[in-house]
């Protein structure tokens, strides 16, 4: 017996998913997360909410889905065979990620939600940071094997200095990234990794 495709309600159509993803986007910058419906979502992409609920049980798995498949990848840093060279590529994918127009309008307001509504903060935690986190891990054990660090790293302690700064710097100081600033970074952060 074979199997057979299946069709109509049971086939999640790509770009129907991207239709939401692009609409809950376009909410969470408009209204936040705490005003943000699904019934708002699915008039904006043009869909029925059965489409949504095909996809998600709620709208926090919604945003937290359209975020991951946001974030995650943007901190895929390719091996630039030198530490700075791979710091230097973690920094600026960081700075790209905190300033893309799409995600910079909609962190502040994100942040704040995530402080008041614990299983945000967890299902944020668990689907964006740890992975995010897991790549970064990547490019620390490629120096650590490269013999640019040391094999006994903290690595809780190097993650969290190496995109720190940058969030810092963006997202509280609401500072300027002047064209020089990045590299300048990098050479701290190489300093300060060797310890």
């Amino acid at each position: 017996m074979t199997k057979r495709t299946p069709t109509g309600a049971a086939v999640l159509q790509p770009h129907v998913t991207q239709a939401i993803t692009d609409a809950v986007f376009d909410e969470l910058a408009l209204h936040g997360y705490g005003r943000l419906s699904m019934e708002a979502v699915a008039k904006r992409a043009e869909v029925g909410k059965s489409a949504l609920y095909r996809r998600w049980p709620s709208k926090q798995d919604m945003v937290v889905a359209a975020l991951s498949e946001f974030s995650v990848p943007l901190a895929e840093v390719p091996d630039t065979g030198s530490l700075r060279g791979d710091l230097l590529a973690t920094v600026t994918a960081v700075r790209d990620w905190l300033t893309h127009p799409r995600f910079a309008t909609i962190l502040p307001d994100l942040t704040a939600e995530a402080v008041r509504t614990p299983a945000l903060s967890e299902a944020i935690a668990a689907t964006i940071g740890e992975p995010r986190r897991a790549l970064g891990a990547v490019t620390l054990r490629r120096a650590i094997d490269r013999g640019e660090l040391p094999a006994d790293l903290d690595f809780e302690i190097a993650l969290d200095l190496v995109a720190a700064p940058v969030y810092w710097r963006l997202s509280v100081r609401r500072a300027e990234v002047e064209p020089d600033y990045l590299e300048r970074l990098v050479d701290h952060l190489v300093r300060a990794l060797q310890c």
